[in-house]
């Protein structure tokens, strides 16, 4: 095609285009791929994950403004880490500002990263804690009443007297 038409005016070549790639199926699965995109500091390098939502959305709305795109995609990084990079960025704020911050912030804080979810103790050498969830390993119930092992305080038969 290129060999063809390659001598033919902008307008010819952005209406081609658009035939081939601007329909319902592309935007969808462009659509998609924004939704989806959801920034993972162990997985996504900040700068090439942020370049590539903006080249997303400027392929969906091309006439939509660099803060919107900005807004939009700092919502995709998640509240903690949307939260620390407004913090740093000043406003108004550039695409770069914004990319810079959030390299900064990947790599230097402790800020969207998930941690493990067992319970570690400092003073075991990093074991994780045992809780006594097993029936042999707690204490028998007993009454505080009477102290008998055989039944619990509410069903005492030990008569108590009322305070009246």
């Amino acid at each position: 095609m290129r060999q063809d038409h390659g001598k033919d005016s902008w307008p010819w070549w952005k209406e081609q285009i658009t035939l081939k790639w601007e329909n319902y199926s592309w935007r969808f699965r462009i659509e998609n791929s924004f939704e989806k995109a959801i920034f993972n500091i162990e997985r996504d390098r900040p700068m090439s994950w942020f370049l590539k939502q903006k080249d997303r959305l400027i392929a969906l709305n091309p006439d939509m403004s660099e803060t919107m795109i900005d807004i939009r995609i700092l919502r995709k990084c998640g509240d903690d880490l949307e939260h620390a990079i407004r913090s740093r960025c000043i406003e108004p704020c550039s695409t770069k500002d914004y990319i810079n911050a959030l390299e900064d912030i990947t790599t230097r804080t402790k800020i969207g990263r998930n941690w493990s979810k067992s319970p570690i103790d400092n003073k075991t050498n990093g074991k994780p804690i045992s809780k006594p969830n097993k029936p042999q390993d707690r204490l028998p119930l007993k009454c505080h009443k009477c102290g008998s092992t055989s039944h619990l305080a509410k069903n005492c038969p030990k008569r108590q007297e009322s305070i009246r």
